[in-house]
């Protein structure tokens, strides 16, 4: 049996027009199969249905450049479109000529592998209680609600390995699992691009994480590793401190830091993209294993020297990190049954909003088609602390503390903690409560620049 093909223009000789494409994937340009996803966009297929993570920024030789190309009717993805990164799929999608199907991050690959198993569907506790489930047929099982979930099938999945042999048996390397074997599996012809091919029996038997039996057609691939383009800019410093009432509040680092504190010994915690990630940084020594969607747990700070940086061991965020003794690599699968499943004991989250019920805003600003989901639903659904960590206002000096909150819901009632620029502040179960502030700054100052009611803690001390 000899699963390899000489070109991708050969292996992707038969998807002919409204085929429905996974291409896998994470980060910014992690692992994505560059060469496959460049020789479909020459081919010039129409009327695609492509399933993703997100089709990335403008440019990105990911799903994107199919929709600069016009080739794409609809998207099921985790991430439709991305604030202030304008693209031509967000303008297709405003225009009504991309369909958008948002889902979860973790039910996203449960999804492919349902179909990938034969099932037809399921039931799942994550995005009960949002604008996700209207229409959808929700029951109750020991006192919970789950949603019904359908599986995915796919025409064709495009996939990326660190090698494969003839027989189509993959290795992949790293946290660079991620939603490869949940697409191989769902999809009737899987082609997979690789580093190397070796020989049947090179590749250990304990470490194949994708048999052949699963895939279809193997190559070579094409692209050039380069980690630096890798790296997406900080928009603004996270050293640099805001102002209110012209005094300086504490810096995007510092919140991290401060988040870091709450963070309880002897736990499993996940952090989301953003200020999130810097709380690694802040837990050396500690006694806290991170956790990270695209299936890592047990890494550590960021790292950013070219000698430091493997290109397979990343966070959420795609940002390179080091790796700690006994770390463990997994797929995404994997990833979001330790979510869902109760054994993250904390999540960090940024948001758009919180409010005075403790409910958390961070996908949307518009509607149930346009945001990015991401995994914060699926991370949710399970029964650890969440600690939100942003800025008190927006950049308009809009608040982010509401009342009530104004966009749509990832959970409610669901936030332990929330760490601004100018607050730490600690939900009692009736309502939040102030228990440091910036230096320089009052708990009766930021409780009058606060929408959201809060009140003073007993002992209010300086955050660090």
């Amino acid at each position: 049996m000899n699963k390899i093909v000489n070109s991708a223009e050969e292996a992707l000789a038969d998807i002919q027009d409204g085929a429905t494409v996974a291409i896998a994937g994470f980060g910014v340009a992690h692992r994505f199969a560059t060469t496959l996803i460049m020789a479909l966009r020459d081919k010039g297929t129409k009327n695609l249905t492509i399933v993703a993570n997100s089709l990335g920024d403008a440019g990105a030789t990911r799903g994107q450049i199919l929709a600069e190309n016009n080739q794409v009717r609809k998207i099921v993805v985790a991430f439709s479109v991305r604030p202030g990164t304008p693209t031509a799929s967000e303008q297709q999608i405003n225009e009504g000529k991309m369909e958008v199907e948002l889902v979860p991050q973790g039910i996203l690959v449960e999804r492919c592998r349902a179909g990938g198993a034969g099932l037809a569907a399921f039931y799942s506790p994550t995005s009960v209680g949002t604008d996700l489930v209207k229409g959808r047929e929700l029951r109750e099982f020991d006192g919970k609600q789950y949603v019904l979930e359908k599986a995915i099938h796919l025409d064709y999945a495009l996939l990326r390995g660190y090698r494969a042999d003839r027989l189509g048996n993959v290795q992949f390397r790293g946290g660079s699992q991620n939603f490869n074997p949940a697409f191989g599996k769902a999809a009737r012809i899987a082609i997979v691009e690789v580093d190397e091919i070796v020989e049947p029996g090179v590749i250990p038997p304990e470490l194949i994480d994708l048999p052949g039996i699963f895939v279809e057609r193997v190559m070579l691939t094409k692209e050039t590793m380069d980690t630096k383009a890798y790296r997406r800019p900080e928009r603004r410093p996270s050293d640099k401190p805001r102002l209110y009432n012209n005094k300086p509040a504490v810096t995007r680092q510092q919140i991290a830091k401060n988040a870091a504190k709450l963070v309880r010994e002897h736990t499993y915690c996940n952090l989301g993209v953003g200020i999130p990630t810097m709380v690694s940084n802040y837990l050396k020594g500690r006694d806290v294993i991170l956790h990270a969607e695209n299936g890592v747990l047990g890494y550590g700070e960021m790292v950013s020297e070219e000698k430091d940086i493997d290109p397979d061991v990343y966070n959420a965020a795609g940002q390179f990190v080091a790796l700690q003794p006994g770390a463990s690599f997994f797929d995404s699968v994997t990833s979001f049954e330790m979510a869902r499943g109760g054994h993250i004991d904390t999540v960090i989250l940024g948001a758009y909003e919180v409010d005075g019920t403790a409910s958390v805003a961070n996908w949307s600003t518009a509607d149930a088609i346009r945001g990015g989901i991401g995994g914060a639903m699926d991370l949710l659904s399970g029964k650890g602390d969440l600690i939100i960590v942003m800025e008190h206002t927006d950049s308009k000096g809009r608040p982010k503390l509401r009342k009530k909150c104004t966009y749509p819901l990832t959970g409610a009632n669901c936030v332990s903690y929330v760490v601004t620029d100018l607050a730490v502040m600690r939900w009692d179960g009736k309502q939040f409560v102030i228990d440091a502030v910036a230096p320089g700054f009052t708990a009766d100052e930021i409780i009058a620049m606060t929408e959201m009611p809060l009140v003073a803690g007993p002992k209010v001390v300086d955050m660090d």
